[in-house]
């Protein structure tokens, strides 16, 4: 990405997002801005499938024990939904972190195989997490500022967005990377099942899940499915739903809309007192203090 490739990009984002912090959805579907004027401590939180393009500062991103950094011009893929830890490095008032994030769409994916006959193995994937940071090359930033321009004259986005939108699509599978991405596309590949379970999961993260009944979902082996299962998201199914609960639970106190003891049963806790240990273990504090803590920052 040339610097003035990076400014164009930094100027858009900046007038998208009104120069304030937060996330900003867009005229773009699928498509946010990120903004942010200081560093700030690790935000748990659950990522969609999505393509993160950082124009300025840096980031961190944790998934248990594995650590992504990305800085311009690299990109952050995530290729599952995936609870995360990320806490920006590097921003300031005058300098704050940008990021454009687009929503990645598996069919969209699955489209351009069929249209292009561009051949999955051509691209062997370097690793099954569901994670992965890139760079971006000259012809990958053309298609990001194309798409990026749109939100300066929203009358085109009827009829152009789409174009782009899948143009960005086509040029993350024809990336160095892109294998890792293809992956989720290919019809019964091991991360495709993986990743259809843990969109059902995160629908239903407040039922019960037996690993036996997810790994007939993911039509494999109880083992089989484990192994595939932490290789993806770098944690077991039981950590898994853990987390989507406990972070789930943690937008309910913070939003107001339920007490610690409500929040609990919504998210499929039976024991308010594992809730409370579990909770303080994975935020540092119990949930009515950690909640309240979160309204005052925020406010």
């Amino acid at each position: 990405m040339r610097e003035t490739e990076r400014l164009e990009l930094v100027d858009l984002l900046e007038e998208s997002s009104n120069r304030t912090d937060g996330y900003h959805a867009t005229p773009l579907p699928g498509v946010h801005v990120i903004r942010g004027s200081q560093p700030g401590l690790g935000v748990p939180t659950v990522l969609n499938p999505s393509l993160c393009v950082i124009v300025q500062g840096s980031k961190r991103v944790a998934v248990e024990q594995d650590v992504y950094l990305y800085t311009p011009p690299q990109f952050l893929v995530v290729s599952v939904d995936l609870p995360v830890t990320g806490n920006v490095l590097e921003a300031t008032k005058r300098k704050p972190y940008l990021c454009l994030q687009i929503d990645i769409d598996q069919s969209q994916l699955a489209d351009l195989f069929t249209q292009t006959g561009m051949l999955p193995s051509s691209t062997p994937a370097a690793s099954e997490r569901g994670i992965f940071v890139g760079t971006l090359d000259a012809t990958f930033t053309d298609s990001i500022l194309r798409l990026a321009r749109m939100l300066r004259t929203p009358r085109d986005i009827p009829a152009l967005a789409p174009l782009a939108i899948r143009e960005v699509h086509y040029r993350l599978l024809s990336h160095p990377c892109g294998g890792q991405i293809a992956q989720i596309a290919i019809q019964d590949s091991s991360m495709e099942r993986i990743a259809r379970v843990l969109a059902r999961i995160k629908t239903r993260f407040n039922e019960e899940h037996r690993v036996e009944h997810l790994a007939e979902m993911a039509n494999m082996s109880p083992s089989s499915f484990h192994a595939h299962f932490k290789s993806v998201t770098a944690m077991s199914p039981l950590q898994y739903v853990k987390k989507l609960r406990l972070l789930e639970a943690r937008r309910l106190l913070v939003a107001g809309e339920a007490d610690a003891a409500r929040a609990a049963l919504q998210v499929g806790y039976e024991s308010p007192s594992q809730f409370s240990r579990e909770y303080s273990r994975m935020f540092g504090a119990p949930p009515a203090r950690d909640a309240m803590r979160l309204r005052q920052a925020s406010a």
